[in-house]
């Protein structure tokens, strides 16, 4: 079909299903997905706003509610649609640290307006591309230009999903409470497969993203021959200009609502409701949907419809740093120990080390400076760990009181900058607040004037970040590896969370996990406390499941100096990319195992890790490959499960056959 016929048509499937009504009759307006897949309906039904969602005639989401309530005006009640107006987007765009570098979004935009009783105004903007919906309120300025600012006081956004429906979803904590008053800490656990109907551990409903399993029942509700549907369900374009937000649990006539931060958070410092300049508008909601968990792992719906906030202001590189805490923990944070660090960095050909807690105290400015040069001789930079506070949470960690205001901050990237350090893990955040995301932006936007990336850990996740600001890097927003050190039980449940986050949390943004674990034993000795329960293969494919495009590598120098890594493995972590041109799902389910393909130029690199406690046979489809083609094939001997390296044929069909041992990984690669 010529393009100039295409777009007509999508213009016309979007947009003039708003019928004219007879008096009392609802509005209503829906809008297809160029391919003609996926489409959503919104009416007024009943001066309510709602909409629902069909995927190839399978609902994915039951009517739900739409609107909001404002200082001025309450937007859920009394509602028409009076316009609508739709278009086609079609855009590309590049990005460097996400799991694909060229971007091509295409969708169909409908706007709708709406009025209230009162004859007041709202707008809502809605992007579907094939598998994506993005939705947003606009809200303009009211009778005779005001009001010029508005309180949001609650949204009845929701998500009302088909009966029989199973999550898995991570639950918001009680606001300062855990260590040192540091939650949320977005570090709680996750559960699969779970009914919509068990409650969060807290009461507070569910952080973002958000992913559900939908049964195989068509809009008939009679069985059909469809498989199993997946929906993802996160946000994305927050800024200093509102808050973060999540899912309330699940209410059975309304399903999941948007719920804004809780008082207490930020040590109840702040609003929990956001203001907003009028005219403006609402972060974006995003609605990932398919027949299959392929575009859940491969949407980039968080980018598509955000614009950089600013320039770089140089070009940013990426890679793989060491990092002595995880194992070696805050007795290592002298200077003699990161030497050993930097020199595992130089050996391996790392470009970063990063220098946790207390370096301002174990080590001090000047020596630190000292640091730097020696690390710039090795051909390493540092990173250098910072405490958030502020007043957030009673974390001692320092350096403090040096990111919380803008004169700190100006002084302290001046002098990052003028020692040479590249990049700042920032940690302890104090929830979802307008005044929290301001403190991440704040820090964002300063590191850039002096060319310093930015890794947050005990924080939210990204919402869009890598796209909006040039210079962020990752978030922490999970349960990670520090976890496996202080605690044998996650380290039992590591092959599950890494199995689980390709699908929802690392598929919504990058994800900073801490740790490719090369240490047997959870120590410095590698002798003594808990053994890792995950195989050198299934960590060294965890670099290519787990996306971020600065990776940490958590060698120690044992595993150099005593020989403890055999050559294959080193050999593989020194060229072990980290930016990808291209992301490709191959097979899994969440919790249970995962398998990616990944491009990075011009290199396919495969990988799979299993959570599961017997060996996985699996036949994947390896388009990638040519047919007939001999691979490499890194896997776990079934026996020894010793690492090994060997050949995979690829058959006539693009096929392999292949087998992951319990808690073990792939890597297949030209």
């Amino acid at each position: 079909m010529k393009k100039n016929a295409l777009t007509t048509r999508m213009l016309m499937i979007a947009c003039l299903a708003l019928i004219t009504p007879s008096l009392g009759m609802a509005r209503e307006a829906s809008i297809t997905s160029p391919n003609g897949k996926l489409t959503v309906t919104i009416n007024d039904d009943g001066g309510k706003a709602r909409y629902t969602v069909n995927l190839e005639g399978k609902q994915m989401l039951m009517p739900s509610d739409l609107g909001f309530k404002a200082n001025f005006g309450d937007f859920t009640q009394g509602l028409k649609i009076v316009s609508t107006k739709a278009e086609q987007v079609d855009k590309c765009y590049e990005m460097r640290q996400v799991k694909q570098s060229h971007m091509h979004y295409q969708a169909t935009l409908l706007t709708l307006d709406f009025e209230n009783a009162q004859r007041q105004k709202m707008s809502m903007e809605f992007s579907v591309s094939d598998n994506d919906i993005a939705f947003r309120y606009l809200i303009p300025r009211q009778r005779n230009d005001n009001p010029k600012s508005a309180v949001i006081l609650s949204e009845a956004t929701s998500f009302l999903m088909p009966e029989g429906t199973t999550t898995f979803l991570t639950p918001q904590s009680d606001p300062m409470i855990g260590w040192e008053r540091t939650k949320p800490s977005y570090e709680e656990v996750y559960k699969a497969d779970a009914p919509m109907t068990q409650r969060s551990q807290y009461g507070h409903g569910f952080t973002f993203p958000c992913l559900f399993r939908v049964p195989s029942v068509a809009v008939s509700q009679q069985p059909s021959q469809q498989a199993d549907s997946w929906v993802l369900i996160s946000e994305t374009g927050v800024s200093s200009a509102y808050c973060g937000s999540r899912l309330s649990d699940y209410n059975a006539s309304t399903g999941y609502t948007i719920a804004y931060p809780m008082e207490g958070e930020n040590n109840g410092i702040g609003s929990s409701t956001p203001g907003i300049a009028l005219p403006g508008s609402t972060p974006w909601r995003t609605i990932t949907v398919g027949s299959s968990l392929k575009p859940i792992v491969e949407t980039t719906i968080q980018y598509d419809v955000v614009e950089p906030l600013y320039e770089p202001s140089i070009n940013y590189g990426s890679g793989r740093y060491t990092w002595s805490w995880l194992i070696w923990q805050d007795n290592s944070i002298n200077y003699d120990d990161q030497v050993k660090f930097i020199d595992l960095a130089s050996k391996m050909g790392f470009e970063f080390c990063l220098v946790d807690n207390w370096w301002d105290q174990n080590i001090g400015r000047e020596r630190i400076a000292e640091l730097s040069r020696y690390a710039q001789s090795k051909g390493v930079s540092l990173m250098l760990w910072y405490n958030s506070n502020g007043f957030e949470n009673d974390a001692p960690q320092t350096p403090r009181q040096c990111m919380n205001t803008g004169m700190a901050r100006d002084r302290e990237m001046a002098w990052l900058k003028s020692v040479g350090v590249k990049g700042i893990k920032v940690d302890f955040f104090g929830g979802d607040k307008q005044e929290t995301m301001k403190l991440y932006e704040d820090i964002l936007y300063d590191a850039n004037r002096y060319g310093i990336q930015c890794i947050f850990h005990g924080c939210t996740m990204p919402r869009g970040w890598e796209r909006m600001y040039p210079n962020y890097v990752s978030s922490e927003a999970v349960l990670a590896s520090e976890n496996v050190y202080f605690n044998e039980d996650a380290a039992r449940r590591q092959p599950f969370d890494l199995t689980m986050h390709p699908f929802c949390r690392n598929a919504s943004g990058t994800m900073d996990w801490g740790g490719i674990i090369m240490n047997k034993y959870l120590s410095k000795d590698n002798k003594s406390r808990h053994t890792r329960k995950t195989t050198d293969i299934f960590e060294m494919a965890s670099g290519i499941t787990m996306q971020a495009a600065i990776q940490c590598v958590a060698m120690q120098p044992n595993n150099l100096t005593e020989n403890e890594l055999p050559e294959l493995e080193l050999d593989w972590l020194k060229a072990m990319p980290t930016t990808w041109d291209e992301t490709q799902f191959i097979d899994g389910y969440p919790g249970r195992y995962a398998v990616l393909a990944r491009r990075h130029g011009d290199d396919w690199y495969v990988a799979g890790i299993s959570a599961l406690k017997e060996p996985l046979k699996l036949t994947l489809d390896l388009p990638m490959f040519t047919a007939g083609s001999q691979l490499k094939y890194y896997v776990d001997d079934p026996k020894t499960g010793q690492p090994v390296l060997t050949t995979l044929k690829v058959d006539k069909k693009g096929k392999a056959k292949v087998e992951i041992q319990p808690n073990g990984g792939l890597i297949i690669q030209k």
